[in-house]
C-alpha cells in the first residue's frame, strides 16, 4: 500500500487528503478506503488514478491523484 494524496472538491480552496492506494503493474494506483460523509473526493474508491510527484511548501513533496487511468 501506498499514501497519495486526493484533491477534494467543494472545499473553496485547494484542499489534499491521504488516501491509501495500492500500486499497479502499470504504475497507476487503485483508490481505497471510504469518503467521508463531509467530503467530496476527485476520484472514489476503486478508481485507477493517475499520479504525479507534487511540491507542498517546504515538504520533500507528495504522489497526487491527477486523473483516472487512460484520460
Amino acid at each position: 500500500m501506498t499514501t497519495i494524496y486526493m484533491p477534494l472538491r467543494d472545499e473553496g480552496t485547494e484542499v489534499w487528503r491521504p488516501v491509501e492506494a495500492d500500486p499497479t503493474p502499470n504504475g497507476h494506483y487503485k483508490v481505497r478506503g471510504e469518503v467521508p460523509d463531509d467530503e467530496v473526493w476527485a476520484f472514489p474508491p476503486g478508481s485507477i488514478v493517475r499520479c504525479e510527484w507534487r511540491q507542498f511548501g517546504g515538504d520533500d513533496g507528495a504522489l497526487v491523484a491527477i486523473a483516472l487511468k487512460g484520460a
